[in-house]
């Protein structure tokens, strides 16, 4: 993929992840893909844990506005550095490593912090 190509795909998919949108989401994962965030830290494996992990979360979140901030690629897939307004809770900052199995996620590690106000 060419940056501009990363960059896009990276906008697409945090607008889904915005939108709260599982189904959708899924579609952006391989079947066999591996997630890993501060509440999964061993990671979770396929996209039945995911979905079950997405309904949940989304679930027991307010809204969540994700703006993508910057891209980097990588071998393989790609880096991207985002903020997240959370409704009535502050503003984060994250970055994902993003590894490709052609236009599928198969490995998204998720690493945050909370900003100050």
């Amino acid at each position: 993929m060419t940056l501009d190509e990363i960059a896009a795909y990276n906008a697409d998919w945090l607008k889904v992840w915005t939108d709260k949108d599982v189904e959708r989401l899924l579609g952006f994962y391989a079947e066999d893909c591996v997630y890993k965030d501060a509440q999964t830290a061993a990671g979770l494996t396929g996209q039945a844990a995911m979905r079950a992990y997405l309904t949940g979360l989304f679930a027991a979140t307010p809204p969540m506005t994700y703006t993508p901030d910057e891209v980097w690629p990588i071998p393989g897939g790609f880096c991207g550095r985002w903020y997240c307004d959370i409704a009535g809770a502050g503003r984060m900052r994250g970055f994902d490593l993003v590894i490709l199995d052609g236009d599928r996620i198969a490995l998204n590690e998720v690493y945050v912090h909370m900003l100050g106000a």
